[in-house]
């Protein structure tokens, strides 16, 4: 009888054993499955911490674009030069958004403004006619108002109110434009000055140094040029905005003028009936 026990615990071992073998090979090769994937994670994430790592550095040395690379080149000129261009700068484009939001006011709907006119002139309405064209902004209106005060005299006299009269609307509205073409001629002007004083100041060292380095000649010439850069710049910056000034300038007095002639014709006709 114990020895058949004996045998049958002796199987038993056989029996558990190469299971017991087996669990913990696969323990093994889950372990290293584990370990692999978490190598392999690990050189996922590096690569792409490396990529990552790459771009933030190209962004950092591109980021900003033209904007970033005009801000450096303009701390690298000379201070004092590179200020009045910048003055420059700042005044001329004072001026020209003052002058732009001027004329954009002074726009109005020629036609409708006319064809109102004409309506309170065909009704003997005179008083009415001078009120919308006193609020009513623009110069249009305001040769129109001019006319009507002196309706009673002669049209000639009418025509000669309304002509005197465009021309000091068409004055008010180039005022503050010398002003602009003075510093389209002098942001240019001040970038030759400091590029002219920048060569001297560059031979200046060089004779200081006893030897024509590169390094020297090199910085020198760079923040000299530098100024002359920026005052190209700001000259090509401000004409366009000039440009456009004298465009909305040209348009307004062609406005004036075509209402000039609508105005003349109305008045004749207020004229005629009452002179009939």
């Amino acid at each position: 009888m114990k020895k058949n026990v004996m045998m049958m615990a002796i199987a038993g071992l056989l029996l558990l054993a190469p299971a017991a073998q087996a669990q913990e090979e696969n323990g093994q090769d889950t372990t290293a499955v584990s370990v692999n994937d978490t190598v392999t994670a690990d050189s996922a994430m590096a690569v792409i911490e490396a990529d990552l790592g790459g771009m933030d550095a190209e962004a950092n040395g591109e980021g900003g674009g033209l904007h970033k690379q005009l801000k450096q080149k303009f701390m690298e000129g000379s201070a004092g030069f590179m200020s009045l261009v910048a003055l420059a700068l700042v005044l001329g484009l004072a001026f020209c958004i003052e002058r732009i939001i001027y004329l954009t006011l002074s726009e109005v709907k020629t036609k409708k403004l006319m064809q109102e006119i004409d309506a309170r002139l065909a009704k003997d309405d005179v008083e009415g006619a001078k009120d919308l064209c006193r609020n009513t902004r623009g110069p249009l209106a305001s040769i129109c108002y001019q006319g009507l005060l002196h309706i009673k005299e002669p049209l000639e006299q009418i025509d000669r109110q309304l002509t005197n009269y465009g021309a000091v609307q068409i004055n008010n509205m180039e005022k503050g434009c010398t002003w602009i073409r003075l510093f389209i001629a002098v942001a240019p002007s001040l970038g030759f000055l400091g590029t002219v004083i920048g060569m001297v100041m560059a031979f200046d060292r060089i004779q200081t140094a006893g030897d024509i380095s590169p390094t020297i000649v090199a910085e020198g010439m760079k923040v000299a040029l530098i100024t002359t850069i920026f005052g190209i710049i700001v000259a090509i910056v401000l004409q366009f905005f000039y440009n456009y000034i004298i465009s909305k300038i040209e348009h307004l007095t062609a406005q004036m003028e075509e209402g000039a002639i609508v105005f003349m014709d109305s008045v004749t006709q207020f004229k005629t009936r009452n002179n009939g």
